[in-house]
């Protein structure tokens, strides 16, 4: 009797440690952090990837990013745009969290769409055609989209500078003349506006593009009080700068 006991005894231990499962050990996704979109704003989307450069990105974001500090007019939401929302890396080495997936987010409205400068903006870059649908579809609805430096070519080959002036960065207008000669490129001037298009030479330039953007918006003292506050000499008037009748 004793041996049966023992043995039912050992069957349910056995029994017991065949069923049980060890717990999974996982770790709680990070919860994310939306941008905060004031309501009566302009919606300015700004496209990144990899290898984009820091200054054709932060030079309009500090811009516009700077419009929520002046009173009295229609400031400025900004926010990043990529295929990822995993962090981006700039040719420069910065990384930077996308605040919005425009392959799979719901996207807000976009008044103004930024497109900077990239590293495989005259080559990779322009076969990807889910970035170029994305550029088309916000285009129609947009205010105004503004490129710098080589980001003129995203929107070149998206097509929606086929009826406007355009420009780019100043060593690169041979092979965009080259690669899309039915455009009407300005040379020598630092940024070119025609219609709802702006598009600048980029680099340090892409300050005064972004500036233009909003003397056009609100007015000349807040743009050179914008322009101060950054330690800028804004002065439109001695821009070189085609801006289309």
């Amino acid at each position: 009797m004793t041996r049966i006991l023992m043995v039912l005894c050992l069957s349910v231990v056995f029994f017991s440690c065949g069923e049980r499962k060890e717990p999974k050990l996982t770790a709680e996704p990070a919860n994310r952090v939306f941008p905060k979109l004031e309501a009566n704003r302009y919606n300015v989307a700004f496209l990144i990837m990899d290898g984009v450069y820091n200054t054709e990105f932060t030079a309009p974001f500090d811009i516009f990013q700077h419009t929520q500090y002046r009173k009295n007019i229609k400031a400025m939401n900004t926010f990043t745009v990529a295929n990822t929302l995993e962090p981006i890396t700039s040719f420069e080495g910065v990384r930077i969290l996308p605040d919005f997936d425009y392959t799979q987010d719901s996207i807000p409205n976009i008044d103004i769409l930024v497109v900077p400068s990239a590293e495989h903006h005259l080559d990779t870059d322009l076969e990807d055609t889910r970035m170029l649908d994305f550029v088309k579809k916000i285009n129609k609805n947009a205010q105004f989209v503004t490129s710098h430096c080589d980001g003129a070519f995203v929107l070149a080959k998206a097509g929606i500078l086929d009826e406007v002036a355009s420009t780019t960065f100043p060593s690169d207008i041979p092979k965009y003349k080259t690669m899309f000669p039915h455009l009407n490129v300005k040379d020598n001037v630092l940024f070119v506006h025609d219609g709802k298009y702006i598009t600048s030479a980029g680099g340090a330039k892409s300050f005064e593009a972004a500036l233009y953007l909003c003397e056009y918006l609100y007015g000349k003292e807040i743009a050179e009080s914008i322009a101060g506050g950054l330690v800028i000499d804004w002065k439109l008037e001695d821009v070189p700068r085609f801006i289309a009748p």
